[in-house]
């Protein structure tokens, strides 16, 4: 009788222990290769060094990336496709953001003035990158049940989103589902949290400029006065539509930019705001911009300034497949135990992983990257945010045990 370790997940036998672990000479070169892209981070549809980096590693490894038309992003497939059985893809994105790095106490701070991989696409990247590795070795060994796309996607936080121009390019064709994970600084290293429907919210864009007749503070009756309107429509839209839209929808306006004026005596003929809009709801993200004009249209009205609305639609929510999200739990399980999968919330943030979903079956996992017992407050999108680079390991075994996981389940029955 084979002494095989075994994993069992309750309910349910115990299975001989998945292959696919990552070695301990990939391991660090893991870290060090997402080392090297946080120290050369590159903006949405910038990612060329990044895009010739990971082709180059994939090459190889005795594989075929394909870069996509857009220059940068690229797709690799592991394993040959029989054109009947459609693929799992992995996603991973690979741009940065326009921030500055403020981390001071490591080696491989940001080299770019302001740019910073502050949301870990880096870390995304190179689990999937690894998971690549680790899967082209079982399959070379024929033990890679399916073959699995790789998918490395540029220009995620570039409204709305890169993934809408991956998918033209078409990075689905042949692919029936499709998986991912995101950095989660407040869920611990070695523990990711899943979440069936809704798991991320849709993000917009909204732009407000206000015109008027300035003048001089001493008369403001004589002017539009574009402060008092710009103020306005900063407080007042965001309280209008907290009564007009379903509470259960949450819809959330928030400013991120207000601007007008010059002196502290003249009143300016010119304003404007620029902020987000996010819903938890997708049907309310749809009634979200008529809802917006009209309520604009209403304030900016009584103040008599003329307005222009620019509204870039962003992303829908991530809606994670039941089935799919179910199958990411027990990939987890099978490498890490039960306990290791939290449950988590929607979140406000917004992910275009969602257009590829609006295509195919597909499910996003919170990586967890806060070392344990760190109590420190290191958000996304900041620019003292880093990882617990343990978790790198922990998203490569997770996604090659989801892929061995997928795979056996598509086989033909008999």
């Amino acid at each position: 009788m084979s002494r095989e370790s075994q994993t069992a997940l309750p309910g349910k036998p115990a299975q001989p222990e998945l292959p696919g672990k990552l070695p301990e000479h990939l391991r660090t070169e893991l870290i060090a290769f997402r080392r090297d892209l946080h120290m050369h981070p590159e903006l949405g549809h910038q990612e060329f060094r990044t895009t010739a980096a990971i082709k180059a590693r994939l090459e190889k490894a005795g594989l075929r990336p394909r870069v996509l038309a857009s220059g940068t992003g690229l797709i690799c497939d592991i394993g040959t496709w029989d054109g009947e059985r459609p693929m799992l893809a992995l996603r991973a994105d690979i741009d940065a953001l326009p921030i500055p790095d403020a981390k001071t106490n490591v080696p491989y701070r940001s080299t770019v003035p302001d740019r910073a991989h502050a949301c870990g696409h880096d870390v995304h990247t190179v689990t999937v990158l690894g998971a690549g590795l680790v899967l082209a070795d079982l399959d070379r060994k024929g033990l890679l049940p399916r073959p699995v796309r790789l998918l490395f996607q540029p220009a995620e936080e570039v409204l709305p989103g890169g993934a809408t121009e991956a998918v033209a390019c078409g990075v689905l064709d042949g692919v029936g589902r499709i998986i991912a994970v995101h950095c989660d600084p407040r869920v611990d290293a070695g523990r990711i949290g899943l979440r069936a429907g809704p798991i991320t919210s849709a993000c917009d864009r909204l732009e407000v400029s206000l015109d008027g007749a300035g003048g001089h503070t001493a008369r403001p009756h004589l002017t539009t006065d574009l402060v008092t309107a710009a103020a306005r429509v900063a407080i007042d839209v965001p309280a209008l539509l907290s009564r007009r839209m379903d509470a259960r929808a949450g819809m959330s306006i928030t400013w991120g930019r207000i601007e007008a004026g010059h002196a502290c005596n003249v009143i300016p003929m010119h304003a404007e705001l620029s902020g987000t809009v996010r819903c938890l709801d997708l049907n309310a993200w749809h009634e979200a911009p008529d809802q917006i004009h009209a309520a604009i249209d209403e304030v900016a009205t009584m103040h008599g300034a003329k307005f222009e609305i620019n509204h870039v639609r962003g992303v829908p929510p991530v809606v994670n497949d039941p089935v799919i999200t179910e199958l990411l739990r027990e990939a987890m399980a099978a490498r890490c135990g039960a306990e290791s999968v939290e449950d988590t919330e929607q979140s406000l943030g917004g992910e275009d992983f969602s257009w590829y979903l609006e295509h195919v079956p597909g499910a996003m996992a919170r990586l967890g990257v806060r070392t344990p017992g760190d109590t420190a407050k290191r958000d996304l999108h900041r620019g003292d945010f880093d990882v617990d680079e343990s978790a790198i390991a922990v998203g490569v075994e997770f996604f090659t045990a989801a892929a061995l996981l997928d795979g056996r389940r598509a086989r033909p029955i008999g």
